[in-house]
């Protein structure tokens, strides 16, 4: 037991010494997605039963093809991040962790990208 305050024990910031800053991540990339999801979901919902030329025609402008580069990069760190401390909290064995916490990255990753690379090759063939 030592004799410090409760101030000094919380600017430690607990035992990952990361405070809330990822917290305060989650909370901010999920009100980022309050306006970017339905300014993504519209356009692609309309162009959806069109095939692939409305999908071209959709994405084609520099509008919608940013709000969806936005929405796939700010919509995979967000489930990065919650998929993070799931296993986090639930995996108790450091290695198979580990393992988890690396292939939830490289896979949210990947999959960001190729989104991102999905959409500027429609913006820039055009």
């Amino acid at each position: 037991m030592g004799y410090r305050t409760d101030y000094a024990r919380v600017q430690n910031l607990g035992a990952a010494h990361e405070g809330v800053g990822h917290w305060w991540g989650q909370r901010i990339s999920s009100l980022a997605l309050i306006p970017l999801t339905p300014l993504f979901v519209i356009p692609f919902g309309r162009a959806l039963g069109g095939g692939y030329e409305a999908i071209l025609a959709t994405y084609s402008g520099w509008g919608n093809a940013l709000v969806a580069v936005a929405f796939l990069l700010v919509g995979f760190w967000h489930l990065a991040q919650g998929l993070q401390v799931v296993v986090e909290d639930y995996v108790p064995q450091k290695g198979p962790r580990m393992g988890l916490l690396l292939g939830n990255t490289l896979l949210c990753g990947a999959f960001a990208l190729a989104g991102v690379f999905a959409i500027l090759t429609i913006l820039l063939r055009a």
